[in-house]
């Protein structure tokens, strides 16, 4: 079984970007967990992070060739990217969308998702907890295929 996770732009600045809403972890420790969390659930699991939208539609083109799910952290794309939300349907493989924070407590812009509605779930505000999270259910509801 292998799942992609996706980190969208601006989260290569974890630790350093607004740490009191998305934690002072950096990316390379939250990636570490989730590579350890796959690892104890048996999962072959493939982190990328890209501040381009170009680079996130061809990275989920590309899934099909051999990923069973996709864990997705669009970033701002979350409220705009019709163009991800359309490569996600292209693909149908199962999604769910992941936010450190929980976006519909912040400012009223953020609290729209055009990802939400083509993904199974979402999972936001545990912070990097929400990977791990997310994992988990994927994982259960492959199995369940």
């Amino acid at each position: 079984m292998k799942v992609l996770v996706i980190h969208g732009p601006n989260l290569n600045m974890l630790g350093v970007r607004e740490p009191e809403v998305y934690g002072r972890r950096s990316l390379e420790e939250i990636n570490k967990s989730i590579r350890e969390e796959a690892e104890k659930l048996g999962i072959d699991v493939e982190i990328v992070q890209y501040n381009g939208e170009k680079e996130i539609i061809e990275k989920i083109h590309n899934a099909l060739k051999d990923t069973q799910g996709i864990i997705i952290n669009p970033g701002a794309y979350t409220h705009y990217s019709i163009a991800i939300r359309d490569a996600l349907v292209s693909v149908r493989l199962p999604a769910i969308e992941v936010h450190l924070s929980n976006i519909y407590s912040r400012e009223e812009f953020r609290q729209h998702s055009v990802i939400a509605p083509v993904c199974l779930g979402g999972i936001y505000g545990f912070g990097g907890a929400s990977y791990i999270l997310a994992l988990r259910a994927l994982k259960m509801i492959l199995e369940e295929k």
